[in-house]
């Protein structure tokens, strides 16, 4: 009996060994681009600014959980708009040879980098300091959804003209499409470093739909490497199941106008949950994208609504 004490003890210690060497272990990056535009440091996340004059539209794109901000650039690549990206603290930013502009106004977040509030602080950083355009979109994803409403809640006067385009969106009272208890996120990083082994699998095909697109493929691609750490990908999924059970609707009131884009076979959110949230926000649309995976921007960027006046 002591000896098979002993042999699990040694394995506890094993595993929890291994798990906070995986924790602060480093990912390689996967992913960078050639930009020739301002890269502005926040903290531990990053702010990216196309163009710097005053257009006449402006889009501040907010990725999701695992996702680099690469996912918008297809999309919102017309030359005329002023596109202003951001990198979540903690992320590989996906920049080759990145040069950083000082700022005066950058202020590191209060709060816990990984989590929701800390990049709604830079979000609201470059909303108030970079956008430009006459007519301001902020477009999150998934986890970017949240972020932006988040935002919209510590900054509710920088708001009152902007458009919000919430996809896929993590919602109050969301859920994931299948639960993740916490014992589950215990072991995140062991699933996070097996994910690295093979990034496209069958399972990838159930939750992301279709892979023929090239390009969605080297985004999926790179979706385990993107957080820089193991611990970063913990925290996000800690401080997700956190803020949506605790994030209540009133935090709608303080977005004015724009869209929730609902994918009707979404296999990363729980479809119902999403749309049950969706339809406490009075100031928003609720579009119903039909046969459409979790990455309506690259499925189906038919359904998202063209920028206004531009």
């Amino acid at each position: 009996m002591q000896f098979l004490i002993g042999l699990i003890g040694l394995l506890l210690l094993i595993v929890t060994s291994l798990r906070r060497w995986l924790l602060r272990r480093e990912s390689p990056q996967k992913q960078a681009i050639d930009f020739s535009g301002e890269l502005y440091q926040v903290g531990s996340a990053v702010i990216a600014r196309s163009r710097t004059d005053a257009p006449a539209g402006t889009v501040i794109v907010m990725h999701g959980f695992v996702e680099n901000f690469l996912y918008f650039t297809e999309y919102y690549s017309d030359p005329e708009l002023q596109l202003i990206m951001l990198t979540s603290a903690d992320y590989h930013l996906p920049v080759n040879q990145p040069r950083f502009t000082a700022a005066e106004w950058s202020n590191p977040p209060g709060g816990r980098p990984g989590t929701i509030a800390y990049d709604a602080g830079v979000l609201n950083q470059a909303l108030e300091h970079l956008a430009t355009g006459t007519r301001v979109r902020v477009h999150g994803h998934s986890r970017g959804g949240a972020v932006t409403l988040e935002a919209a809640r510590q900054r509710p006067d920088l708001f009152e003209q902007v458009e919000v385009i919430l996809e896929a969106p993590v919602l109050p009272q969301g859920k994931p499409y299948k639960p993740v208890p916490p014992l589950a996120r215990w072991f995140a990083p062991f699933y996070l470093f097996a994910w690295q082994q093979q990034p496209i699998s069958p399972a990838s095909a159930m939750i992301f739909g279709p892979l023929d697109n090239p390009r969605k493929r080297e985004l999926i691609m790179a979706l385990p490497f993107n957080p820089r750490f193991g611990h970063t990908f913990v925290t996000n999924m800690n401080d997700l199941a956190k803020w949506m059970d605790t994030t209540g609707s009133d935090i709608y009131q303080h977005v004015k106008y724009g869209a929730i884009l609902v994918p009707t076979k979404d296999r990363v959110l729980q479809v119902a949950a999403m749309r049950a949230s969706a339809q406490q926000a009075e100031n928003l649309q609720i579009i119903d994208v039909d046969d459409c995976s979790h990455l309506v921007t690259v499925d189906r960027p038919d359904a998202i609504p063209p920028l206004p006046g531009v």
